[in-house]
């Protein structure tokens, strides 16, 4: 009788999701080295989590910056395409199993290689998970490429130039953006999502806001992470553990599911 594939997997990955199971891998090839136990359970429960608030399939390009064992293996992506590290200028030695990727505030950048435009007008998120606050205001944690007269606006969450205030903008066109006071250093959750073309939601803090701003058609550009680029670039020192682009999604379910897997991560390091 043949024998049963799933009695031929390995012990350690038996009863994983599937998807989890092939991004594990992946790290695992680029890391030459497995993974903990408890890192690949977190793995596995983001994934499940995600699937049962039915918010995975919104999530179309996204990385664990945390976890892994190397830069690496970091920047296998959980979803969609993977990072470029611009430049080749983040090294090993900026990179934190537990706490994920800082940025240096001048040449660090991650271009996601997700356009714009790559998702609908009024049907897209963006969030990232901050783990050690940037200093260096006013800086960009996620934005799009791109002049101000082409939009770098339209995709952007950032800290601002005073009290630590969350500059953040969703399909609103040139130099429109939205201010969330006393959110823009603070650690953990930041996202946005837009399922309307007059209005879309910020989260931050474990709070949702709404703003109130007519969408445009987003233009066509990379979407950066530690910095909105490369016309005007602007960077940040922060350390961000985790990124999502895509369709949009309810925000504090993926906070929750977010949160939950850095901790985890962390725990079982």
């Amino acid at each position: 009788m043949p024998m049963n594939p799933r009695l031929l997997r390995p012990l350690a990955t038996r009863g994983l999701d599937a998807d989890a199971r092939t991004y594990i891998a992946a790290v695992e090839a680029a890391d030459g080295e497995t993974l903990e136990q408890g890192v690949k359970t977190a793995i596995n429960d983001f994934i499940v989590g995600c699937k049962s608030d039915g918010i995975w399939d919104a999530i179309k390009a996204s990385c664990i910056l945390a976890g892994a064992r190397t830069l690496a293996g970091a920047l296998v992506p959980l979803k969609g395409g993977g990072p470029t590290n611009v430049n080749n200028n983040f090294t090993e030695s900026d990179y934190n199993r537990e706490t994920g990727l800082v940025g240096d505030g001048s040449t660090t950048s991650l271009n996601t290689n997700r356009d714009n435009n790559a998702d609908p007008q009024n049907d897209n998120h963006n969030a990232l998970y901050i783990t050690a606050a940037n200093t260096n205001d006013p800086a960009v944690y996620m934005g799009s490429d791109g002049s101000a007269s082409a939009g770098f606006n339209q995709l952007t969450i950032a800290s601002g130039a005073g009290a630590g205030t969350l500059v953040s903008a969703s399909r609103n066109g040139a130099l429109v953006s939205d201010v969330v006071a006393g959110g823009g250093n603070q650690l953990g959750f930041h996202g946005s999502s837009r399922s309307s073309s007059s209005e879309y939601v910020v989260r931050v803090l474990g709070a949702n806001t709404t703003h109130f701003r007519a969408s445009v058609s987003p233009t066509s550009s990379d979407v950066h992470v530690f910095a909105r680029g490369p016309t005007p670039a602007v960077f940040n020192d922060a350390r961000i553990a985790f990124y999502s682009i895509g369709e949009s999604l309810d925000l504090a379910a993926l906070d929750t599911r977010v949160s939950a897997l850095i901790t985890a991560i962390g725990n079982a390091l």
